[in-house]
């Protein structure tokens, strides 16, 4: 945003806590703190009940909205509103301004009990006058609580909170990286990453479903535990349905008995899919949805780093068959992916090494800056320690890795959902470690068969002329830096050669690879010689 804007706007009921935490929040993040209420005291000289009573609600809603949209435009702190400003449609139109420019509004969500004995032991409040302050409260939240739901664009859940904890939450919410994905011949959506991101839950999938199908794998049990806590809060129905773990998980066999169980549970188009996990889960939940009543809500909350990098974002989703990996699947975006970092937290070093195979893709077909910050930081990354990773220097990078690299997928998926050209780029290095994966049975991780297949794209490149060794030199060297494997010798030749021919990207017979002719500059490569082909095959075979 250009100029002066508030870092947050804190809109919600009356009793919510919108000044007190928005205190903690500036307090904690240390930045200054408005409160439109006071400031319209200060403004007008007397108190806002004192104002009503002499001058009336729109002499009072005309005065809060001309200080609302000056603060909008010279204010760079935490800002609260009033209870009833964001029901002005002159607010509202103000609010929807300084979000076009990436500001946040924040919907404190409180339990309305709690609220309601906030309001009442607060006082001055001129709106609860007249009558039974507790049904005049809960008149005025079902009118206002769809409007403040539909306006803003980040929600905060309170129940049962301390302001410490609400603050926290909100201050989670302000750091956290949002990544909007623009799909051509699709609906976008956000990816959030970040400390509680997975707190924007409800938010993301909206008040319209009533059954949640929450899909996830038994090693994720405190975090998808976390995501039925959130649903449940929010008055959604919960079935736990837990699958295999990795690609064990992705069968139709697997599909088949998630589509039964929906079917005797009712399950309609109007309800909604959430997937929690890495990639395998991200995938099968996707896909589920997409196949399901011919197409469902869902939401991905990635739990592992190659899962928020990959395979949650970009609307792919997919089953393996006998045949091959993803052969089976659906172009079909999700209404959000919710990369809540405070996940990587539990992840085991190997695993969330395994994501920076796909880091490093990103890194060498569009971002070099990727490239950088992983050779800055090789050392750090290696020796990774979930346990010491959340408030340390590290997962300033690893966010940062993770926003960029989920940009590159963003501009490859607006561009070409369903992989008819610029979307192919992707793909780097898959097509030699899709055919590892699958000689492997899976057992070999889709990052580390992704590091080896750069390898071999950027030898059979070189062996053809289009870079030099230089190029092929630096894949390796970044590569191992990493702890990630550059070079395969577990199957033959012509199994792989098979597997490559089954490619998604081959076209009929004619074998079709993505190569780099410089860094940041993937190009296809279609039908290379055969003598090529194999020799680079034996380059990374070690």
């Amino acid at each position: 945003m250009s100029g002066r804007h508030p870092v947050a706007v804190i809109i919600g009921m009356m009793g919510a806590g919108k000044t007190r935490v928005g205190r903690e929040v500036a307090q904690m993040l240390r930045l200054p703190f408005l409160d439109a209420d006071i400031e319209i005291e200060r403004e007008v000289g007397m108190s806002i009940p004192d104002y009503f009573a002499q001058y009336g609600e729109p002499a009072f809603r005309r005065v809060e909205s001309e200080l609302i949209a000056r603060t909008l435009s010279d204010f760079d702190g935490i800002f609260a509103l009033g209870g009833g400003a964001p029901m002005t449609p002159a607010v509202q139109d103000a609010l929807a301004g300084y979000m076009d420019e990436g500001g946040r509004v924040i919907y404190l969500q409180a339990d309305p009990k709690e609220a309601m004995e906030r309001a009442n032991r607060g006082g001055g409040r001129p709106m609860l006058d007249g009558g039974d302050a507790n049904a005049r409260w809960m008149r005025l939240y079902e009118q206002r609580d769809p409007v403040f739901t539909a306006l803003a664009n980040v929600h905060v859940r309170t129940h049962g909170s301390t302001p410490q904890m609400a603050a926290r939450k909100v201050m989670n919410m302000i750091e956290e990286r949002v990544v909007h994905v623009d799909v051509a011949g699709g609906d976008d959506y956000n990816v959030r990453i970040g400390e509680g991101a997975m707190n924007h839950l409800a938010g993301v999938l909206g008040p319209g479903a009533h059954r949640i199908a929450l899909i996830h794998t038994q090693p994720v049990q405190r975090h998808s535990d976390r995501a039925r806590a959130l649903l449940r809060q929010a008055g959604y129905e919960v079935s736990d349905i837990v699958i295999p773990d990795a690609e064990a998980g992705k069968t139709v066999t697997v599909a088949n008995g998630i589509w039964e169980r929906l079917g005797r549970e009712g399950f309609t188009r109007s309800d909604a899919v959430v997937g929690v996990g890495g990639g395998a889960a991200t995938d099968l939940a996707g896909f589920i949805a997409a196949t399901w009543m011919r197409g469902v809500h869902y939401v991905n909350c990635p739990t592992s780093l190659l899962a928020m990098v990959d395979a949650s974002t970009g609307g792919k989703t997919g089953i393996n068959t006998t045949g091959g990996k993803n052969l089976a699947g659906s172009f079909y975006t999700p209404a959000g992916v919710l990369a809540d970092t405070t996940t990587l937290a539990s992840l085991p070093n190997d695993i969330f090494i395994e994501g920076l195979g796909e880091v490093a893709k990103s890194g060498f077909i569009s971002d070099p800056e990727i490239l950088r910050i992983l050779r800055e930081h090789a050392a750090e990354l290696r020796a990774f320690d979930g346990a010491s990773l959340l408030g340390s220097p590290l997962e300033d990078v690893v966010d940062e890795l993770i926003e960029r690299t989920v940009r590159v997928k963003a501009r490859h998926v607006s561009a070409d959902l369903k992989e008819a050209g610029l979307r192919e780029f992707l793909n780097y290095g898959h097509t030699m470690g899709h055919a590892i994966e699958k000689i492997e049975h899976f057992r070999w991780r889709h990052g580390n068969a992704v590091a080896v297949g750069m390898v071999y794209a950027a030898e059979l490149a070189s062996i053809l002329g289009i870079i030099d060794d230089d190029l092929v030199v630096e894949h390796r060297t970044l590569l191992d830096s990493l702890g990630l494997p550059t070079s395969w010798n577990g199957g033959s030749y012509e199994d792989v050669l098979a597997l490559m021919h089954r490619d998604k990207k081959a076209r009929g017979n004619r074998l079709r690879f993505v190569v780099l002719d410089a860094i940041g500059h993937p190009i296809h490569l279609d039908d290379p010689p055969a003598d090529a082909v194999e020799e680079a095959f034996r380059r990374i075979a070690g």
